[in-house]
């Protein structure tokens, strides 16, 4: 059984998105502020955490932190921030969807499902996928080589690189990158998508401040390309 782990110190919304995960056949896990949330993410290794951002004895963000250096475990950030600059920094550490409190717990299950889904996915054409002789990625593995080095990235981070490796050198828009990676209908966000390729960059670029494979459309959006041709 998938195994979900929910942080949040309002337990009214604990008992809410426990109870519709439960119902849809999801193991819960709870914990009230991030010292305990950190306990039992080694202990139990859930398959996705939903994070509040304010918790007490440790911040959202510094626990998502620790979460990522852990592993790549897809993070939903639940929030009542309505900060933008909040939400891009939760992404940026590598968080794959974010919901703002109050919201609906269909819309959570909804969400979880359409992560998992990423996080889980196999090749839907080809295993292995290559953009020119410097990029590699091995869909059933999720696992990314450029230049002959192993990139690692989140579930979100690949399905991304992915959807722009299939039709290497076509420009896709932010809202294009978006609805790809979301399995549901939500809010175009598509400054979400700037943190992902910020992510992206850091990890497969050799100066990410002066990317040769993932490139930027200035006013249109982004492009994957054999940085050696």
């Amino acid at each position: 059984m998938t195994r979900v782990l929910i942080v949040d110190d309002e337990p009214a919304i604990v008992r809410l998105v426990r109870d519709y995960l439960e119902r849809a056949r999801f193991d819960v896990s709870t914990a009230a502020n991030g010292e305990d949330a950190l306990r039992l993410f080694t202990r139990e290794r859930p398959d996705l955490v939903i994070l509040d951002l304010t918790l007490p004895l440790m911040d959202g963000l510094d626990v998502a932190r620790e979460m990522r250096r852990a592993g790549d475990v897809p993070i939903i950030m639940l929030t009542a921030r309505t900060e933008e600059s909040d939400r891009v920094a939760g992404l940026e550490l590598g968080a794959d969807d974010y919901v703002t409190k109050p919201f609906s717990a269909r819309e959570i299950v909804a969400r979880v499902r359409a992560v998992l889904r990423r996080a889980q996915t196999a090749a839907i054409r080809d295993d292995i996928v290559r953009v020119g002789g410097s990029i590699v990625l091995d869909v059933p593995r999720m696992e990314v080589q450029v230049d002959g080095r192993d990139a690692v990235l989140t579930a979100t981070e690949f399905q991304l690189l992915l959807h722009m490796a299939r039709q290497p050198g076509r420009v896709f828009t932010r809202a294009q990158l978006l609805d790809s990676v979301h399995g549901v209908a939500v809010e175009s966000y598509e400054r979400a998508i700037d943190a992902h390729v910020k992510n992206i960059r850091r990890k497969i670029e050799k100066d990410p401040r002066s990317p040769h494979h993932l490139q930027t459309v200035f006013g249109v959006g982004y492009r994957l390309v054999d940085g050696e041709a």
